[in-house]
């Protein structure tokens, strides 16, 4: 489950995507020069101390980027090259945003969200009078059985793409009614 604070956040997420994504090498070529957001999830840290968080990105080209990101309270040691900013966040203080492709946590939520079977978290938001639920704009699933140990390597794409795999977590979003593989786990 996961909590969502009504705060205001600076640099907000998508200004801080546009300033870090167009730098990446990864993007093979893809026109980031604006980005617009189709959807994200979250998957759930077992400990509540790491926000989780994919965002599925359309480029000015009309490519669909998939970027994991985490937020933390205090910096990940070692994690210098994976840090995308440093953001306030009126209700939990100052952030450290992280490539999800580098943060352990993240890469575990994965492994254990494919070979589970798992499949986002669901969102509420904190209010007043308890918390609310927030309508989910990407729908992922993990494609395992929990039969896996979560052994193997983990390749989470940057590009969505159709096909079946074994061991994989697929998403949807508006626009996206078929899933698409956005990690994979191989044996």
């Amino acid at each position: 489950m996961a909590v969502l604070h009504p705060a205001t956040i600076r640099p907000t997420k998508l200004e801080a995507l546009q300033a870090w994504v167009p730098a990446q090498p990864w993007l093979d070529g893809a026109d980031a020069s604006q980005l617009e957001l189709l959807g994200a999830y979250r998957l759930d840290d077992p400990d509540g101390e790491v926000g989780l968080e994919a965002h599925l990105l359309a480029t000015t080209d009309g490519r669909v980027l998939h970027v994991p990101v985490t937020y933390r309270g205090a910096p990940l040691d070692g994690a210098d090259d994976a840090l995308i900013t440093t953001m306030e966040h009126t209700a939990l203080g100052q952030r450290w945003v992280y490539d999800g492709c580098a943060d352990p946590v993240f890469l575990a939520a994965y492994r254990e969200a494919i070979t589970a079977g798992g499949r986002q978290a669901d969102q509420f938001v904190a209010t007043d009078t308890g918390l609310v639920p927030r309508e989910a704009t990407a729908h992922v699933r993990g494609t395992g059985t929990g039969a896996g140990d979560g052994g193997g390597e983990l390749t989470v794409l940057r590009f969505p793409r159709p096909g079946a795999e074994p061991l994989a977590l697929t998403g949807t979003w508006a626009g996206q009614d078929t899933p698409l593989v956005l990690a994979v786990l191989s044996a």
